[in-house]
């Protein structure tokens, strides 16, 4: 994955439906008060700090440290492994979960408390090295 020339503010403004632009505002908020990181575009995701990962396959790339993205249906919120916030995510309120993907329809809905809960472990986990089977290392 790698980062793109288009501005945060110049993609968020062209996101619909309005209430995924002001979930979209928030969780730029979020997740630099998280990371002390500005946001980047990678692609269609707003990313927060870099690393670059190593599987034991050897596949390998560049990826933001935490990262979301705006969709259409609902706020993607991209996570290692939504298993390991098992107890969270049962008290985070209406949302689905994929591999590594935690989607949110309406933010408003939500326990804002856990959800920057799980984006604060999940963060930690990547900056401390502990993220399971890949290696994880800090670019920036």
């Amino acid at each position: 994955m790698k980062k793109t020339e288009v501005g945060v503010d110049e993609f968020l403004a062209g996101v619909s439906p309005a209430k995924r632009q002001r979930d979209a505002a928030t969780m730029v908020t979020l997740m630099h008060d998280i990371t002390g990181h500005e946001p980047e575009m990678w692609g269609t995701i707003v990313g927060f700090g870099s690393c670059h990962y190593r599987y034991p396959t050897g596949t390998e790339g560049d990826v933001p440290i935490a990262a979301f993205s705006p969709r259409r249906q609902a706020t993607t919120i991209y996570l290692l492994d939504t298993g390991a916030h098992a107890d969270r995510l049962a008290k985070l309120g209406p949302h689905e979960t994929g591999a590594g993907c935690l989607y949110i329809k309406d933010l408003e809905a939500i326990d804002a408390d856990v959800l920057r809960e799980i984006v604060t472990d999940d963060y930690r986990r990547v900056i401390d090295g502990d993220t399971g089977s890949a290696t994880f290392t800090v670019t920036g």
